[in-house]
């Protein structure tokens, strides 16, 4: 492994443990050391491209020419084509455009701008999006991020070789590890403070900030978690042996990722997200159901339904009152919720094409707001309506595309995979982690949130490396 690749390996790995430890990076400092970081991965790729191509032609020393991308270059092609569409959307809400177009395609946004400015002149040149500054400063968080995504798939840092893929969702388990013992930690000790904050909190949150933005990242981190778990017992599980053999055999490493994400279940239960843990009982259903060993006639993996069941005995005799009691409340909050929705789908009627630019939702939502209610409102409690207001029909049309595609090419190469490949399970349960968090997003904020959109993009190039390895290698 070259020196460059160590370096962007660390580098990787740090911001995989700083954005979560850092509150959830939801501050523009945080946020913004991630940017940092991610742009520094990509100089130094594009150092040791420019260094290959002098030195060696195009390879890299000792790593494979065809293997590093025949088949994988397939998949990210059409997907980069629509990232860039996408890009180049948001870069169009900023740009100042005559204001003649502008009143054509989105007349509401004109209307706006000749409020602000509190004239009754024709503007001679506005921009789509309502506030460009903020969208400048979301345009430049997506960048980074798809950056990071393209680098992820074209590079070799995640093939096997390397051992990387092992070594970075380690860290992940770890860090999900952290968040959770630290969060009950805090919580059932009574004194309820993270970190250096002030703020009490109410229930099990990490070091994040909302229970939600905790519950999130951990949607991603449990599966992937399970995946990785059973991708270290493939070889064992192929064998037939009985359960008191394959309990003898568990080596200390297996025995303590099993404790780690039983402890990170209880986390996400005593963090009382509603949907997180509706979520998380999607996502164990569906693990139970893919894990299972179809050979021997299995209808569901008894290991998993094991798991779970020891993390629910173990919240059991803690305490789920008050977890039990907050779904009482659930109507009240749905009502709460769906005011937010309406209001949002305003914003959406009145700028649908392009939206009102990404990133505007706080500054636009007041205009909208039917409903009296203390402080300022940050996100809709919906990422993909508040995306829809934001980015309008077009912007949404190519996220949906992408998604869409992105999930057919993972489902399709990870079904290509033997049952005794490692891969095929963390392929499943980076795919499970994603699904979820989806999910969860539907009621919640998830995705704007810095620390789960890098652990997001992360797994997305994870998955497609992965269900891609098996027939790269084949060409």
């Amino acid at each position: 492994m070259t020196m460059i690749n160590i370096i962007i390996k660390l580098i990787l790995i740090f911001l995989l443990i700083f954005t979560p430890i850092a509150f959830g990076s939801v501050e523009l400092w945080a946020f913004s050391l991630m940017e940092l970081g991610i742009l520094l991965i990509i100089i130094l790729a594009a150092i040791q491209k420019i260094y290959s191509f002098s030195v060696k032609g195009i390879n890299v020393p000792n790593v494979p020419n065809v293997h590093n991308g025949s088949n994988v270059l397939n998949i990210p092609n059409v997907t980069i084509v629509l990232l860039s569409l996408f890009l180049l959307l948001v870069l169009l809400q900023m740009v100042p455009l005559p204001s003649g177009i502008v009143k054509i395609i989105s007349p509401q946004t004109y209307e706006l701008h000749r409020q602000l400015l509190m004239t009754s002149n024709q503007l001679l040149m506005t921009s789509l999006s309502f506030i460009p500054f903020v969208t400048q400063i979301e345009f430049f968080k997506w960048l980074t991020l798809i950056a990071l995504f393209i680098y992820l798939l074209k590079s070799n840092l995640l093939d096997h070789q390397y051992r990387v893929t092992s070594q970075i969702i380690v860290v992940i388990v770890l860090v999900g590890i952290f968040e959770s013992f630290y969060g009950m930690f805090e919580f059932f000790s009574g004194h309820r403070y993270i970190l250096h904050l002030e703020d009490r909190v109410s229930s099990v949150t990490g070091t994040f900030i909302n229970r939600n933005y905790f519950a999130g990242y951990l949607l991603m981190v449990i599966p992937l978690s399970v995946g990785y778990w059973f991708s270290r017992e493939t070889f064992k599980r192929s064998q037939f042996m009985g359960w008191r053999h394959r309990l003898s055999s568990l080596d200390g490493k297996t025995i303590l990722i099993a404790f780690g994400i039983i402890l990170m279940i209880l986390g996400l239960l005593f963090s009382a997200s509603r949907m997180g843990i509706a979520s998380l009982l999607l996502s164990f259903s569906l693990i139970s159901f893919l894990f299972r060993e179809s050979q021997r006639g299995q209808r569901f993996s008894k290991t998993t339904v094991l798991i779970f069941g020891l993390a629910l005995l173990w919240a059991a005799w803690i305490g789920l009152d008050a977890v039990i009691s907050r779904f009482f409340t659930v109507s009240e909050s749905f009502k709460d919720r769906w005011l937010f929705w309406i209001d949002t789908f305003q914003i959406f009627k009145n700028f649908p094409l392009f939206g009102s630019g990404l990133g505007t939702f706080t500054q636009v939502f007041p205009m909208y707001r039917s409903f009296h209610i203390r402080g300022l409102i940050t996100h809709a409690e919906n990422d993909l309506l508040q995306l829809v207001a934001e980015i309008g029909l077009i912007g949404a049309g190519l996220m949906l595309t992408i998604f869409l595609f992105l999930i057919f090419k993972a489902i399709k190469g990870i079904r290509l995979l033997s049952h005794r490949d490692s891969g095929r399970y963390i392929g499943i349960g980076g795919l499970i982690g994603v699904l979820a968090l989806m999910f969860h997003s539907l009621v919640e904020r998830n995705i704007q949130v810095p620390a789960n959109a890098l652990l997001y993009t992360f797994i997305w190039a994870l998955i497609l490396k992965t269900s891609t390895k098996e027939k790269a290698i084949t060409q």
